[in-house]
């Protein structure tokens, strides 16, 4: 299972090589704004998700690249930014994934792109030569990680007002990656990073004039869901929104301070800075918070009929009754909703039900979603993951930088008028008016 919360690392190395001017870029970035103002681009793209919390381990979606539109399987993570595929550079070392890595064009990122400078943190070195290749390391909290190179290539998608456009994207091109022991085959084609920086798919479509910088998933609890970028999707009413937390060296989408309850009781866990990670399969609270949790959540359990079910090693702390469960509707009766109480939003509560913090494993017994943060090396970080964001409508709106919430039946997509359904089952027309590229050679990564 993939257990993901990123903290990027990204730097800059020293191979020779030759590239477009970023000021061009720029340039060409505002004419396609008002082009595409123009003809009534701003819009909003709509994904179907695939995946589950259990036993998947993750949610992704399907995302088309190049011009022979290619199609690769994407873990969808609110929690980092960067996107990135296995890439065939060639791949030095690649995981087992459903596609094969994807063949770059010599269409690379120089250090002086202003995309390849966001990436840059204050501690790391920045490039000898501005004409240099941008070459990035991204290493997750559970130990993954992917090297490669940064590349840019067209993306082609379909909005919800019809109009069909293949934008060139920047995005990486992985020829290492890491994979933590814990996680098993198979596994997905890389990354899609949706989290508020401007190397994101996100950002750079709202750059382009194409969609609002908003960004949303519902994953349901029966597996499968919908992620969208744009607004078209958000409801007018119905939402809770709470204002994130400013920070400009933190990317991810956090909310806080926060006091936790167990149904109305109090857990002792106050202060809490939530990040929402929908990289993360499971929910991690920093030690304090996790113990006072744990703690209320036995007290309440004494008396019933469940018993430690130590021998169950799908996760830290288990469960089992007098047979094997066969669903959460078996046992939530036995448990609270847990409350997330934000201050700073005028006291709005987000409410996590037993199924968005409980699992059912193989065995039948039920498992509590949530770990010690700080023992797996997060620190003070409290996640809500996947299981606690399931059969909610999360919208992260960037320009008004805050985050709302609404229950929502995430098994269907929903219509944005009468016409979009249609819309979205067409395939894509064969010339998209991208222009076409002669297939690109297989590469040395040291010529890349």
């Amino acid at each position: 299972m993939r257990l993901v919360v990123v903290l990027l690392l990204v730097f800059f190395t020293t191979i020779q090589s030759s590239f477009g001017d970023a000021a061009d870029q720029l340039q060409k970035n505002k004419k396609q704004r008002k082009s595409n103002a123009a003809n009534g681009f701003g819009s909003s793209v709509v994904f179907p998700v695939t995946g589950d919390v259990y036993p998947n381990g993750y949610y992704h979606v399907t995302v088309n690249v190049g011009h022979q539109q290619n199609p690769y399987f994407l873990d969808i993570d609110s929690g980092s930014d960067l996107t990135w595929l296995q890439c065939d550079a060639p791949c030095t070392k690649c995981t087992p994934a459903p596609h094969p890595p994807y063949k770059p064009s010599k269409d690379l990122v120089s250090c002086k792109d202003p995309l390849c400078t966001s990436l840059n943190g204050p501690v790391n070195k920045p490039c000898d030569n501005p004409d240099e290749q941008c070459d990035y390391e991204v290493e997750y909290a559970d130990r993954g990680s992917s090297m490669g190179v940064l590349v840019r290539d067209s993306f082609p998608l379909r909005f919800t007002n019809g109009s069909i456009i293949g934008p060139r994207l920047m995005f990486g091109c992985g020829y290492h990656q890491e994979v933590p022991n814990s996680v098993h085959p198979p596994y997905t084609d890389g990354v899609l990073g949706l989290a508020d920086g401007k190397s994101s798919i996100v950002s750079q479509l709202y750059e382009l004039g194409l969609t609002r910088n908003v960004v949303g998933h519902c994953l349901s609890g029966k597996g499968g869901g919908f992620l969208f970028i744009g607004d078209d999707l958000v409801p007018s009413s119905g939402v809770v929104w709470t204002p994130m937390l400013s920070n400009s060296m933190d990317k991810h989408y956090t909310l806080g301070p926060a006091e936790l309850l167990y149904g109305k009781q109090a857990t002792g866990a106050k202060g809490l800075s939530m990040v929402f990670d929908s990289g993360s399969t499971y929910s991690y609270f920093s030690s304090d918070a996790y113990k006072a949790t744990l703690s209320t959540v036995k007290k309440a359990l004494s008396g019933e009929k469940l018993e430690d079910a130590a021998d169950d090693q799908s996760l830290p702390v288990c469960w089992k009754g007098a047979k094997p469960f066969k669903s959460i509707s078996d046992v939530k009766n036995y448990f609270k909703p847990l409350i997330l109480s934000f201050k700073k939003g005028k006291n709005v509560h987000l409410q996590i039900p037993p199924e968005a913090y409980l699992i059912i494993t193989e065995p039948g017994n039920v498992c509590l979603g949530i770990l010690n943060g700080t023992e797996e090396g997060l620190g003070n970080f409290n996640i809500l993951g996947d299981i606690s964001l399931q059969d909610k409508m999360v919208i992260y709106d960037n320009e008004r930088q805050h985050i709302g919430w609404a229950t929502a039946n995430c098994d269907r997509i929903p219509n944005v008028d009468r016409d979009f359904n249609d819309v979205f089952s067409q395939p894509f027309p064969s010339d998209m008016g991208i222009a076409r590229e002669h297939p690109p050679e297989r590469q040395r990564k040291e010529d890349l």
